[in-house]
């Protein structure tokens, strides 16, 4: 999704009326229940939202030019890497095998061999079409943060094919922009 994304895909800034800040403070919130104490800290009431429309439907949403949360189309909110590496626990984890970490730094979907081997774990709870944190076996940090397709049960016991889409993986372009200037 952002292998080659830069700040010149940027095909518009606005800055959000307050109704809409407060519809995605709340969607945010109830995405994300563990970010919620420090929601205030993260979108300010007073600092201007501003939300950056890029192509394929993607959304950016930039408090003091930072990118913080992004979704696509009107999917959930998803945090950036750099805000997943703030807050760890805010989202459901799996965690793949090491023979897939190249694979998955380079962009690739996560298949469900990955999630199921020895090194791999899975999160039974988690639903189809959910945003997830991508772990890597042995690593502290996440490593992306995809989109399910399947259920937890259901990668389990299919064990074949791509179990979760990688939305924002480690060093790809939304990565390195760390600011919208």
């Amino acid at each position: 999704m952002f292998k080659k994304f830069s700040s010149e895909e940027v095909s518009a800034q606005n800055q959000v009326k307050a109704s809409v800040q407060r519809k995605i403070r709340q969607s945010i919130a109830e995405e994300y229940p563990g970010l919620e104490p420090v929601l205030d800290d993260l979108l300010p009431k007073k600092s201007p939202l501003i939300v950056a429309k890029c192509p394929n439907h993607l959304n950016l949403v930039l408090v003091n030019n930072v990118p913080l949360f992004f979704n696509i189309r009107d999917g959930p909110y998803m945090p950036t890497l750099r805000l997943l590496h703030q807050y760890p626990n805010v989202m459901k984890k799996l965690q793949v095998d090491r023979g897939a970490i190249k694979f998955v730094l380079s962009g690739a979907n996560i298949m469900c061999p990955g999630l199921t081997s020895p090194g791999g774990a899975l999160d039974e709870e988690v639903e189809a079409e959910t945003p997830v944190a991508i772990m890597a076996e042995g690593k502290q940090h996440a490593l992306a943060i995809g989109f399910t397709k399947m259920s937890a049960k259901d990668i389990r016991t299919i064990n074949k094919g791509i179990g979760v889409d990688n939305m924002h993986y480690l060093n790809d372009g939304l990565w390195k922009m760390e600011r919208l200037d």
